[in-house]
């Protein structure tokens, strides 16, 4: 059995912290149809979005940095305990990782950077309330006024992820570029 290991935002669309945008829908689209044309050799885990169990939904776009001081760290251990223990009682034979981009939790070798001390950590309570053209127009507000920058590391997760299990494959989705995105993950799943 090979194993592909998928950001549940990757495949769900609804998990993104405002809400889902066309690029979500597309991307969503076409990786479930890209899994579809797998053979029986390979299974999926999506393993639970980190925010969400942190945080719920929807919430406010927050960096790596305010992620850490919200508690990530032992959230995201949890998380990489479960895939642990699925790794350690199936004994794929290939594991894939799917990442997304610029995630400040799921970020391969890009995540989200801030200064947490200018953080408005009311926002992430305040986005329950509002709708979701009011929460697209305020996450832009947010990352504006935030100053949040790609920076090159991996998101919480990942970090502890790639510590773990070294011996994997790591591939980051870049939803601003989901052509090449999939290219890239085909290569891997079928070489």
């Amino acid at each position: 059995m090979k194993l592909l290991i998928v950001a549940p935002c990757l495949l769900s669309p609804f998990y993104v912290y405002r809400g889902p945008k066309a690029k979500e829908y597309e991307t969503a689209k076409l990786l479930r149809e890209l899994i579809g044309e797998l053979g029986d050799e390979w299974q999926v885990l999506a393993y639970p979005c980190p925010e969400y169990a942190l945080i719920g939904w929807p919430r406010a776009p927050a960096s790596r940095e305010v992620f850490e001081r919200l508690g990530m760290r032992e959230r995201a251990k949890v998380i990489a305990d479960f895939i642990g223990r699925v790794l350690t009682e199936e004994k794929p034979e290939k594991v894939i990782f799917v990442g997304v981009k610029g995630s400040p939790t799921c970020g391969v070798f890009h995540t989200s950077s801030s200064d947490p001390e200018s953080y408005p950590y009311p926002a992430m309570g305040e986005f329950f309330y509002l709708s979701k053209e009011e929460r697209l127009k305020r996450s832009k507000e947010l990352v504006g006024e935030q100053g949040f920058k790609l920076v090159t590391m991996p998101g919480i997760l990942f970090e502890i992820l790639m510590a773990r299990f070294p011996e994997a494959t790591y591939i980051e989705f870049d939803k601003d570029n989901i052509e090449e995105s999939l290219k890239r993950l085909e290569k891997h799943l079928k070489p």
